[in-house]
C-alpha cells in the first residue's frame, strides 16, 4: 500500500516543521512537500499530487478562505484546515468547512510546540480520515449564499413532549445546517453533540443561529429544553438531559472522554433513552468512528424512532453505518429529508416494534 501523500500549507515555518515532524511518524503518511503560502502551494499541488492538504486560515499574498475556495471549484481534494482558537479564526474555519474542507485542527495557545505535539494523534486521524471523505465542489457561488435561509418543513401536528437529538462528527457543520433550517420555529426542543472543540460550538451555534427559523445555543448548564429551541453541547463538555422539577434541562458537565469524544454522541443519546425514551426521535448524521452507534440501539431499545444518514450524502460514513450495522438505525435517509423524516416520526408517535433490526434503505418515509 503506497503511503499517504501530503502538503501541508503554513506561513510559519514552526508550524510547518512541527507538522512535518508529526505526520511523518506514521509510517502511513509521507510529507511531500511544505508551502509558506497558496502561491508557493499551486504549482507543487501540480507536481506532486499530494492525497490530502493541511491548510492555515490567515497567511500572506492569499488567504486560506481564497485559496480553498478556488481550489475547491478547479480541483476539490481533501482539506484539513490549521486554525487559531480565536474567534475570528473560529468563524473563517466554519467559513472553511462550508466551503468544501473536510475537517480542522485547531492550533494550541501557549507553546506551539508541546500544544501540537499533544494533539498528535488527533492530526494523524483526521489527516487519515479525509482521504475516506467524499470531497464535492461548493453547489454555491458564494460563502454568503449558503447562510441563506431555506424554507422550513413546517409539519404541523406532532405530538407535544417530543424530543429531538441528533449527532455528528466529520461533515456535521454543514450537515446539521440542513437538517435545522428546515425545521420549523415551534418544532419541538433539540439538543446537539456536535465533535467540536472548545469556543468552535459558540461560534458554530451562533452561525447556524442566524440562519434558521429555531433559536440555537451553546448549552450552559441547567438551560430548559424547551420547543423551538436547539441546545448544542459545549467543546470540551458533555451533555445529558436532565429533568427537574421544571421540566427537562441540559445537565453540562466534564468527565473523560467517551469514545474519545468530550462532547459524546453516546452521553447524550444514553441520557435521553434513560429520561425520555419513546418519547426520542434521534439522527445520527456523517462522522468519523462509531461514537453515537451504541447510544441510538439503546434508544431504540426503549422505543425511541432512529434515523441515520445515507452513505452517498455523508461526507464519512462512519458512525452511521455503524449504527446501521448494529440495527439501531430504523430508517435510512439522504440528507435533505431528514427534517421532514424527523417531524414524521414525531407524528406517528412510538407505535413502532423498538427491538433492534436493521435498518431498511428507502429513500424516505412512507406516509
Amino acid at each position: 500500500m503506497n503511503p499517504l501523500k501530503v502538503l501541508i500549507i503554513d506561513d510559519s515555518a514552526l508550524v510547518r516543521c512541527l507538522l512535518s515532524e508529526i505526520l511523518s511518524s506514521d509510517p502511513d503518511i509521507q510529507v511531500v512537500g511544505r508551502a509558506s503560502d497558496p502561491i508557493v502551494a499551486l504549482p507543487m499541488i501540480q507536481s506532486l499530487k499530494p492525497d490530502v492538504l493541511t491548510l492555515d486560515v490567515e497567511m500572506p499574498r492569499m488567504d486560506g478562505l481564497t485559496f480553498l475556495e478556488k481550489l475547491m471549484r478547479a480541483n476539490p481534494m481533501p482539506v484539513v484546515m490549521v486554525s487559531s482558537l480565536t474567534e475570528r479564526g473560529c468563524d473563517i474555519t466554519l467559513r472553511a468547512l462550508a466551503l468544501g474542507a473536510v475537517d480542522y485542527v485547531p492550533k494550541p495557545h501557549g507553546s506551539m510546540r508541546e500544544g501540537l505535539h499533544e494533539v498528535a494523534r488527533e492530526i494523524i486521524e483526521k489527516v487519515k480520515g479525509a482521504t475516506r471523505a467524499r470531497v464535492r465542489a461548493p453547489a454555491r457561488s458564494s460563502t454568503s449564499e449558503s447562510l441563506l435561509p431555506i424554507h422550513p418543513v413546517g409539519l404541523a401536528g406532532y405530538a407535544s413532549s417530543r424530543l429531538i437529538a441528533l449527532g455528528a462528527s466529520t461533515g456535521g457543520t454543514e450537515a446539521l445546517a440542513v437538517v435545522l433550517q428546515r425545521l420549523p420555529e415551534d418544532c419541538p426542543p433539540v439538543v446537539i453533540v456536535q465533535h467540536m472543540p472548545e469556543r468552535f460550538t459558540l461560534s458554530f451555534a451562533q452561525r447556524l443561529d442566524s440562519m434558521c427559523a429555531v433559536d440555537v445555543a451553546e448549552a450552559k448548564d441547567g438551560d430548559a429544553i424547551r420547543p423551538g429551541r436547539v441546545l448544542i453541547a459545549p467543546g470540551g463538555y458533555h451533555m445529558e438531559v436532565h429533568r427537574g422539577t421544571t421540566g427537562l434541562s441540559a445537565k453540562v458537565f466534564q468527565a473523560p472522554p467517551v469514545n474519545h469524544h468530550r462532547p459524546s454522541v453516546d452521553v447524550l443519546f444514553r441520557s435521553c433513552a434513560r429520561l425520555c425514551g419513546a418519547n426520542t426521535v434521534a439522527a445520527l448524521l456523517t462522522g468519523m468512528g462509531a461514537d453515537g452507534a451504541r447510544g441510538m440501539l439503546e434508544l431504540r431499545q426503549t422505543g425511541a424512532r432512529t434515523i441515520a444518514q445515507n452513505e452517498e450524502t455523508c461526507v464519512v460514513f462512519g458512525m452511521p453505518a455503524e449504527a446501521i450495522r448494529l440495527g439501531a438505525a430504523e430508517v435510512v435517509l439522504p440528507l435533505p429529508e431528514i427534517a421532514a423524516g424527523l417531524l414524521r416520526l414525531l407524528q406517528r408517535g412510538a407505535s413502532a416494534d423498538p427491538s433492534p433490526r436493521p435498518a431498511p434503505v428507502r429513500a424516505r418515509i412512507n406516509s
